[in-house]
């Protein structure tokens, strides 16, 4: 059930969140050129404590001005009517049971404030190291959206988790979602999710319509980055795929790579392909009644990784810039063999 509440201002929401480099379904982590990366220094607010403290619009008003970055990028106060009737729904929102019901739920869901805090500043720590421009977003902040609209916002101002996404299956409301997406709303789905999303900062956009393969190359690369930022989360969580779709596709590599060549696949612009093959679907029969969606995306990972084995010169910066995504399926020398 989705909580039905007020405006469309309020629907940005945070993200992601893996906790350390715990064991997860595979064993080990990558190796790690950042490991010695310095923890950025980070402030993680948590706004959902000063949000169900608004009884009325005058204090939605003060919690507005509170958080100017947070109500002009997430709660979209120049969309809104005025300031006044955002501050009426905040206090509306804030005072709504089933709300407050899952504000609980998720403080229960995360209680470690200080964890978050340092896995977060971990993981920008990597991201300056191999990119040194850039800059930790200066207010990070938690809060609880209520399940509406996306579960990240992030830019170089503001960064926000919404936190009530990720609770899990014990929550008393889920998002709207089909269950081969909603099982990718855990807490150890978090830190992943934001790592692709702050990724995306550093993929260049074709500005011809893009190919098959551009964009398996182009998810391959956010993959690749955000295991290279969280060098312990197994692949499971990189890509949201349950151990046992994972270890379908590792054995069946080759079928699946011929799939793409048997049926000159990959370098059709049709965005009906694109969608099919690369983007959310339950499962792509086509190739296999078991074989999940995205699986596109999981190829693109595998060309990278074979480039990158294959040129272990390149950085993570050149990777990321080359746009060229023919190139690097051919310098990959990237051939599954049969299992």
């Amino acid at each position: 059930m989705k909580i039905s509440l007020y405006p469309k201002a309020l629907l940005l929401a945070g993200v992601a969140l893996l906790a350390g480099c715990k064991q997860g379904e595979e064993a080990g982590c990558r190796p790690d050129p950042a490991a010695n990366a310095p923890v950025a220094s980070l402030q993680l607010k948590h706004l959902e404590r000063a949000f169900f403290q608004i009884k009325n619009p005058a204090q939605g008003l003060q919690f507005m001005q509170a958080n100017p970055a947070f109500a002009r990028y997430y709660l979209q106060v120049g969309q809104a009517p005025s300031p006044n009737a955002l501050a009426t729904s905040l206090a509306q929102l804030a005072t709504n049971p089933a709300l407050e019901k899952l504000g609980r739920e998720t403080a229960a869901a995360f209680p470690d404030s200080a964890s978050l805090r340092r896995d977060l500043g971990t993981m920008f720590g990597k991201v300056h190291y191999y990119f040194p421009d850039f800059k930790t977003p200066p207010v990070a902040a938690t809060y609880v959206s209520g399940l509406l609209g996306k579960d990240i916002f992030v830019n170089d101002s503001l960064l926000v988790l919404s936190l009530d996404w990720y609770i899990g299956p014990k929550a008393s409301y889920r998002p709207d979602l089909p269950g081969y997406m909603l099982r990718r709303y855990r807490p150890a789905n978090l830190l992943p999710t934001l790592a692709t999303a702050v990724a995306g900062k550093y993929v260049p956009r074709k500005l011809t319509a893009p190919s098959v393969l551009d964009e398996m190359i182009s998810q391959g690369k956010r993959l690749y980055f955000a295991g290279q930022v969280l060098p312990c989360a197994p692949d499971t969580l990189l890509m949201g795929y349950t151990g046992k779709e994972l270890s379908g596709l590792q054995f069946n590599e080759a079928k699946v790579w011929g799939h793409f060549l048997e049926n000159n696949l990959l370098y059709s612009s049709t965005p009906f392909l694109i969608q099919k093959y690369v983007a959310e679907r339950p499962n792509v029969p086509e190739i296999d009644a078991t074989c999940p969606g995205r699986v596109g995306q999981w190829v693109g990972l595998q060309i990278i990784r074979k480039y990158m084995a294959e040129h272990p010169g390149v950085t993570l910066p050149q990777l990321m810039a080359q746009t060229d995504a023919q190139r690097i399926l051919t310098e990959s020398h990237y051939r599954p063999k049969k299992s």
